[in-house]
């Protein structure tokens, strides 16, 4: 197996305001592209989990199976555990790893899944050359990942104008790459797949209750989150540039005709037999 090794900083860290988007995901709004080919006695790894809210969704949809979560931090499979004994899921496991170099033998899952991972390494091609190891000959590989500059909004916003630019500049001086949506196909073909089956999908915010959650977590996450201290410690952005962007959020948050969208690539490389 590779030497593990650290390529990029996690630009958003766990703050409160981060894990308030985190643990409102699910299979159904993350994760709907592989949802048709999951069979009930598959096993899945399931990359960066995070609190677990999708791990525990696709154990519930593999019953006869089994879904490894895995995450570089410690602490938040802690929070996953507590997600999966809650439903009372008794085909999960939690374990501490590195996309990089994971530890498993060859050819051990049916399904190796990654929601929004690729974005935050430094190594996307490595790494998918590493979840294709890991997978089964007909297996799948399921990554998806937000693309910064393709998120649009309305009404037009300066103020939201500077965070879009300011986060892709603290995200790609973390070692990552922001704009991963667009890019999955491309990595994918440069870790060596050719069965590849690339697609898109959405989150929209525009009700009253959308823009208030979406706009008040990223005016929390601007301020008082890791990302707010990597903005300011790598000469991005002062504390005052980040009280005023996030300022901009909570007044977007507050139009009544407010839009939100952002756009995802997703990609399923199934292995070679």
């Amino acid at each position: 197996m590779p030497e593990a090794r650290e390529t990029a900083v996690y630009t958003h860290g766990h703050h409160e305001s981060v894990l308030r988007s985190h643990t409102w995901r699910t299979a159904e709004n993350s994760a709907a592209y592989l949802l048709g080919a999951l069979r009930p006695p598959m096993r899945i790894l399931d990359i960066g989990c995070g609190p677990g809210t999708i791990t525990a969704d696709l154990a519930e949809r593999v019953p006869d199976g089994h879904v490894t979560g895995l995450d570089r931090e410690p602490g938040i499979l802690e929070q996953a555990r507590a997600v999966a004994g809650g439903r009372g899921l008794t085909n999960t496991a939690f374990t501490v790893g590195d996309v990089h170099a994971l530890d498993f033998p060859d050819d051990t899952f049916c399904v190796v899944h990654a929601h929004q991972v690729l974005q935050h390494v430094g190594d996307p091609v490595g790494a998918l050359r590493e979840m294709r190891r890991v997978t089964r000959p007909g297996g799948i590989v399921a990554v998806r990942d937000s693309d910064y500059a393709a998120m649009t909004w309305y009404p037009p916003s300066p103020g939201m104008d500077d965070w879009l630019d300011l986060y892709r500049r603290v995200a790609r001086a973390n070692g990552g790459e922001p704009d991963a949506g667009r890019r999955l196909k491309s990595w994918a073909l440069a870790a060596g797949f050719t069965d590849i089956t690339a697609t898109s999908a959405t989150w929209t915010f525009s009700t009253p209750d959308e823009r208030a959650w979406w706009s008040g977590l990223w005016a929390d996450r601007t301020v008082a989150s890791a990302y707010a201290e990597r903005a300011v410690d790598g000469g991005h952005a002062t504390r005052q540039r980040l009280r005023e962007v996030a300022e901009a959020w909570r007044k977007w948050g507050e139009q009544d005709d407010g839009w939100f969208g952002v756009l995802h690539g997703e990609i399923l490389c199934r292995k070679d037999v």
